[in-house]
């Protein structure tokens, strides 16, 4: 449900803004989206014992200099009680964002870490099959062989070692 309302959002702010002021947007919500994984920082924003002015104020306390346009759309929220929905908005327009100037982030994953000389050869080979750029991020992880995820474009491309050698060994008993 989430997901719908933070559509209606986004589509409001890319209507409303420009290019630059999407974009300082987005790095305003991404500062204040890792708090909402703080336990203290849901209680306040759901405490029924603070008024919504306390509520904008302390949201408004988060940012330097907050310009108006982004002040305003906190006060939106915040008087429609959709504060706790700000990581949901802060993704839909981080993704249309990523659209409009195709450009995609993505993840890739291995048992080890990737050197940065070879993550950007593997992005400069996707990008080009793509036709679009594309940022990856090495995560490390315990599965054996390679995978690339681009989450916004549906795209993924492994190479398991263990899917290799079932396939070589399949390979050779058909032959004998």
């Amino acid at each position: 449900m989430s997901s719908v309302i933070a559509k209606k959002y986004v589509k409001a702010l890319i209507s409303s803004l420009d290019d630059k002021a999407l974009v300082s947007t987005l790095g305003n919500l991404k500062t204040i989206v890792p708090s909402f994984a703080n336990k203290k920082f849901n209680e306040i924003l759901g405490s029924h014992n603070i008024t919504n002015s306390q509520r904008e104020a302390f949201i408004l306390s988060l940012f330097k200099n907050p310009d108006e346009k982004f002040t305003n759309f906190l006060k939106i929220l915040n008087a429609n009680g959709r504060l706790s929905d700000i990581p949901a908005i802060t993704h839909e327009l981080s993704k249309q964002i990523s659209l409009k100037n195709n450009e995609y982030e993505g993840l890739l994953i291995s048992n080890f870490k990737v050197d940065k000389a070879d993550i950007k050869e593997i992005e400069e080979n996707i990008s080009k099959k793509l036709d679009a750029t594309i940022k990856l991020t090495n995560k490390v992880s315990e599965n054996s062989g390679i995978k690339v995820e681009v989450e916004s474009l549906g795209v993924e491309v492994s190479f398991s070692s263990d899917r290799l050698k079932s396939q070589m060994t399949e390979h050779i008993l058909k032959t004998l």
